[in-house]
């Protein structure tokens, strides 16, 4: 299906805090790129279910919770530079015991002076400023 220039995809991803929730989980793109985890929300998908895919996909790892509203909703830029609606849901996992796959070949978690040291997708430092 061709999509309108003036709509936006919406792109789900995951809010991972560490213990101090201070700093939050980013993933490494197989270009180098550092991302925040999950990705498009397909049409007629549930939100959480999207979520919990793209987790299991990118990090072969397995959610625990997900909050019922996004912490952060933001427009952005994808990797591409076509536009995007951003929604961050704040997320827990049964473990970090990543594995990595052909979407992502590590994970980190940074402060927001730490993510703006590395190169980063288009839409993660719109978050930085968000999360500041």
């Amino acid at each position: 299906m061709e999509v309108p220039n003036c709509y936006y995809r919406v792109s789900i991803k995951a809010l991972i805090l560490d213990e101090t929730r201070k700093k939050f989980l980013l993933v490494q793109e197989p270009d180098g790129r550092w991302e925040l985890p999950g990705g498009g929300l397909d049409h007629g998908e549930d939100i959480h279910e999207a979520l919990k895919r793209e987790i299991k996909e990118e990090m072969g790892l397995a959610v625990t919770s997900i909050a019922d509203t996004p912490a952060y909703f933001f427009p952005a830029k994808n990797k591409s530079g076509s536009p995007i609606i951003n929604a961050l849901y704040e997320t827990t996992l049964e473990s970090l015991d990543f594995t990595p796959t052909k979407e992502c070949v590590a994970i980190r978690f940074f402060s927001a002076e730490e993510a703006m040291q590395v190169e980063l997708l288009p839409n993660v430092p719109v978050f930085v400023e968000l999360f500041r």
